[in-house]
């Protein structure tokens, strides 16, 4: 079974999460898709807004009515920094050799791959599938083979439609009463403002 692996905040999940699982999903010949909300992302500085467990509903409403995508809470309560590495030994581990990894990712985060937790176990326990987006076709990929040989042959381009939303957006809007309409699933917006989500940002800007 081919199995995609999508990671993330989730702060909160929008539909260009959902368009990337779909481009996968259908250009890899993926069985599943797992959505895998982190609990403390090494590379990024900043804290979720949003408690673990809210980003794990958020996703939970998000991925209901798809078929084929699944939320895996694996990360979510992993004491410490999130390593992929990690991740992956346990799924590889709970799933089986049947199972085909494959982890989604971004040209951005894979000019990163170097700076990663054992980047060649990852490249030993799974596939990357990079996303091809308007904006990025400069990669360098030479120069990133020169930096990881252990790509070779273990990276699948995937091309997926520009879906213009930011999570820091959403933020925002949902701090300042603003529609999420179109740009979240219709529960996760209606989920948001029952949960009062994203009040605190607006808070901190009105106290400085």
């Amino acid at each position: 079974m081919n199995i995609g692996i999508l990671g993330g905040t989730f702060d909160p999940v929008h539909l260009g999460h959902l368009s990337i699982a779909d481009a996968a999903m259908d250009q890899a010949k993926l069985e599943r898709v797992l959505f895998i909300p982190a609990g403390q992302p090494r590379l990024k500085q900043a804290e979720p807004s949003a408690s673990v467990d809210q980003r794990l509903e958020m996703v939970r409403l998000a991925i209901q009515d798809h078929p084929g995508f699944d939320i895996c809470d694996i990360e979510a309560h992993r004491p410490g920094p999130t390593y992929t590495v990690d991740t992956l030994v346990e799924l590889s581990a709970k799933l089986g050799p049947t199972a085909n990894l494959y982890f989604i990712l971004g040209m951005d985060v894979l000019g990163q791959l170097d700076r990663w937790k054992d980047p060649e176990q990852v490249l030993e326990l799974c596939r990357l599938l990079v996303l091809d987006r308007p904006g990025e076709q400069d990669f360098n990929w030479a120069r990133f083979y020169e930096k990881v040989s252990a790509a070779q042959g273990r990276v699948q381009v995937v091309t997926a439609p520009l879906v213009d939303v930011s999570a820091t957006e959403l933020r925002r809007q949902a701090a300042a009463g603003e529609p999420l309409a179109g740009q979240v699933p219709n529960a996760v917006a209606v989920y948001i403002r029952q949960q009062g989500l994203y009040q605190t940002e607006r808070e901190g800007r009105t106290a400085s």
